[in-house]
């Protein structure tokens, strides 16, 4: 085997949803009022030359930042503030029509950890806190990663506590454990290191964020038009806490055997 390429073991992992599990004096508010049901971590690996594919969202992201027809006010902020960088939730919806069609061009796969979100798992095997939530998720995402390479190359988007290195480093631990049990004992090679990055720094991030935001739209509002556009390119979605489902696998979804459909909108909860 020769050396493996650049694009081999660099992944670009965001998020989408968020982690509020209350509102004022402690009242659960998870699916109300713009707070999530879900909160998903998801990663890409980019199986062309990397460079070359930041080159292209690179290249969208200047177009809207000169085409006059997308100058509305929250594009003009982010232009005068950071720069623009795409990001599905903000985003027109002439831009993300855009986004999608270059997305099509780019050889790459996607997987995604959806977790959904509930009190007492929140209080008791997260005990209560955001960043633990974020490693669990994150475990799941790195567990099968381990025996391919020497190294794995993790471009995360920052997301404060979360994304700390000890908390990181907690996230790889889970995965190394959860590796163990299934695999027994066999070999774990891979050393992970976590490049903790802003999406306004590297275009990578921004599309791995459109993936997430489509799987969002699935289990948030039963919308599959953005999944079925990009379906090809959706390896693995893990359903990670729907119990009902973990007979023979049926809480993974693939794009061929058992894809995603609007049957997976979360029901609101019974607060």
């Amino acid at each position: 085997m020769g050396n493996p390429k650049l694009m081999d073991y660099h992944l670009f992992l965001d998020e989408a949803g968020d982690t509020t599990f209350y509102g004022k004096g402690k009242k659960n508010i998870i699916g109300t009022n713009g707070v999530s049901n879900v909160f998903i971590l998801g990663m890409i690996q980019v199986k062309d030359p990397l460079d070359e594919v930041r080159d292209k969202i690179n290249s969208l992201q200047e177009k809207i930042t000169k085409d006059e027809y997308y100058h509305v006010p929250s594009v003009l902020k982010k232009i005068n503030k950071s720069g623009y960088y795409l990001h599905a939730t903000d985003d027109l919806p002439e831009i993300r029509k855009e986004m999608f069609d270059l997305m099509k061009t780019i050889n790459c796969s996607f997987e995604a950890v959806v977790g959904r979100k509930n009190i007492e798992r929140y209080e008791t095997k997260h005990k209560g806190k955001e960043e633990y939530f974020y490693a669990d998720l994150l475990s799941h995402l790195l567990k099968n990663k381990l025996t391919k390479h020497d190294k794995l190359v993790m471009h995360i988007s920052e997301r404060g506590k979360s994304t700390k290195n000890h908390n990181l480093a907690l996230a790889f631990l889970k995965a190394k454990q959860r590796f163990a049990k299934i695999n027994g004992n066999k070999e774990m090679r891979t050393n992970v290191v976590f490049n903790v990055n802003y999406p306004t720094k590297d275009p990578l991030l921004n599309l791995a964020d459109y993936f997430c935001w489509t799987i969002q739209r699935v289990f948030e509002k039963g919308e599959i038009r953005y999944y079925n556009f990009i379906k090809e390119q959706v390896k693995l979605v893990l359903d990670l806490y729907d119990t009902e489902k973990y007979d023979d696998w049926k809480n993974y979804y693939d794009n061929k055997k058992n894809p995603l459909t609007a049957e997976n909108k979360i029901s609101p909860l019974k607060h």
